[in-house]
């Protein structure tokens, strides 16, 4: 399966992909990244690993529609088949995603719906709550919203503060990320309604729920 991903930032979760890749746990090849800044750390990424890319800016394009129009064309020249947000910090219309239906996933640092939008362990950490996490999920016109294929939890703890309990969280999103993809690229997902179910996974347990199978 070939994956195109978008980025916005430093690309941690583009790295846990790629090492993914190349060490043959990926079940599918990054074929082309998208970088909405010129500045972001995830390019040097792409740079180091040989993966094309392309920097492509709002600011660039008249309205909102003419550039997702633009990272569309790039993603189909390239035949990708599933698209991964990946810390891309840009809220997707209807134009993008009905050109990959079903085909986009994004990783947030929060058990959807809980703490949506921007600094969601920020949002956790003020709102007192015992339990956090992340979420891979489908992506729809919704923030932050979709049908939720994986979860994994990370428990706050007393001394906890946004940094810390990022840091945490994060150690989770490198492993669930990927492994949603390669279910995805094993043509294991149904989705049915809002529910999805990964065919053959054990459901059931924790913290990671369906059950890491490989990361």
């Amino acid at each position: 399966m070939k994956v195109g991903v978008l980025v916005s930032g430093r690309g941690s979760n583009l790295q846990a992909l790629i090492d993914a890749m190349e060490q043959g746990k990926l079940g599918a090849s990054i074929v082309f990244v998208i970088s909405d800044r010129e500045d972001a750390l995830a390019i040097k990424r792409c740079e180091n690993h040989r993966i094309p890319y392309a920097v492509v800016r709002r600011k660039d394009f008249k309205d909102k529609v003419e550039f997702e129009k633009r990272m569309v064309d790039l993603l189909r020249e390239r035949d990708v088949e599933l698209v991964v947000l990946a810390g891309f910090m840009r809220v997707l219309s209807s134009v993008f995603l009905s050109a990959f239906p079903h085909k986009v996933i994004n990783i947030h640092p929060s058990l959807i719906p809980a703490f949506q939008g921007v600094r969601a362990q920020k949002q956790a950490v003020e709102y007192g709550v015992l339990i956090s996490g992340c979420s891979v999920h489908f992506v729809t016109e919704e923030l932050d919203n979709g049908p939720v294929i994986i979860q994994a939890c990370v428990p706050l703890l007393p001394h906890d503060d946004e940094e810390s309990l990022s840091q945490r969280i994060l150690s989770y999103e490198h492993r669930v990320l990927p492994q949603a993809v390669r279910w995805i690229a094993e043509g294991r997902v149904k989705l049915e309604g809002r529910r999805v179910r990964v065919e053959g996974a054990k459901y059931g347990t924790l913290p990671v729920n369906p059950q890491l199978e490989h990361f």
